[in-house]
């Protein structure tokens, strides 16, 4: 037996995260939606006297910084774990948030249409930024409001990038990133309208998002490399998230070529 499995287990038991099955096993009768409770806000609210930090306007950000076509951005598409010590504008990091979660149009209060697609529209992920070499932006740890297209400041740091490797299983090269993106999940956005369905949907949305990272990195003249090895407890507690109602589900630094 493998360690981390139990007597009983098998590593086929997993593969059943991977289908739909338990969808014909719900009642969506049942659901927090369909019992007409009020569903989750799609923005964690911040506090009013928080440090808050306008950005460029995004979709202009992003149609300025690219230099090239979304065709060839997809042909040269990689992963990317050496960068130069050239910083990040302020107006590339606007176009590589508004890319990975910008809202481009409100339905409701409980529908937002994004810059990615996800299942119900119910968007249950939170972004991170630890900051290391952004012209314009203190070293430190931020998290972007979509709604408002503003960057939350939640504290300075000049090690943030060591504690962002360290967070990551000390992956050396993510010390060397202008900035990198956590993105954390709040899984009752999501089980609000699809309950025990909900979990394969989170893992799909989030591969939706760090794509539209690398084609937009791509575009910009930077690059990017997904993270998914990393230590679960050390990044929870880098972004202040308690792990159980919102915890980090996937990473990626960014730095100049």
């Amino acid at each position: 037996m493998q360690a981390g499995r139990k007597p009983h287990e098998k590593l086929e038991d997993y593969r059943y995260f991977l289908k739909d099955s338990i969808r014909q096993e719900i009642n969506f009768t049942q659901t927090a939606q369909s019992r007409r409770l009020p569903a989750p806000p799609l923005q964690k609210p911040c506090h009013g006297d928080t440090v808050r930090i306008d950005l460029p306007e995004g979709l202009r950000s992003l149609r300025y910084c690219c230099r090239v076509p979304v065709g060839e951005a997809i042909m040269e598409r990689e992963s990317v774990r050496f960068y130069s010590d050239e910083a990040l504008t302020l107006e590339e990091l606007s176009a590589l948030l508004w890319a990975t979660q910008g809202v481009r149009h409100v339905l409701s209060e409980e529908c937002a249409l994004r810059t990615v697609p996800s299942a119900g529209a119910r968007h249950s992920f939170e972004t991170y930024i630890a900051v290391s070499h952004v012209e314009e932006l203190p070293a430190g740890l931020y998290r972007y409001l979509p709604f408002d297209h503003q960057l939350l400041q939640l504290f300075l740091d000049e090690k943030i990038d060591d504690k962002a490797s360290w967070a990551c299983m000390a992956q050396r090269f993510v010390a060397g990133a202008a900035v990198t993106f956590f993105w954390t999940t709040i899984p009752a956005r999501m089980e609000w309208r699809y309950d025990l369905a909900t979990h394969k949907v989170i893992a799909l949305d989030a591969g939706h998002v760090c794509q539209n990272l690398y084609l937009a990195c791509t575009a910009l003249g930077a690059g990017t490399c997904a993270i998914a090895a990393y230590d679960q407890a050390e990044c929870d507690r880098l972004l202040g998230v308690d792990g159980e109602e919102e915890f980090t589900v996937y990473i990626a630094p960014v730095g100049k070529l």
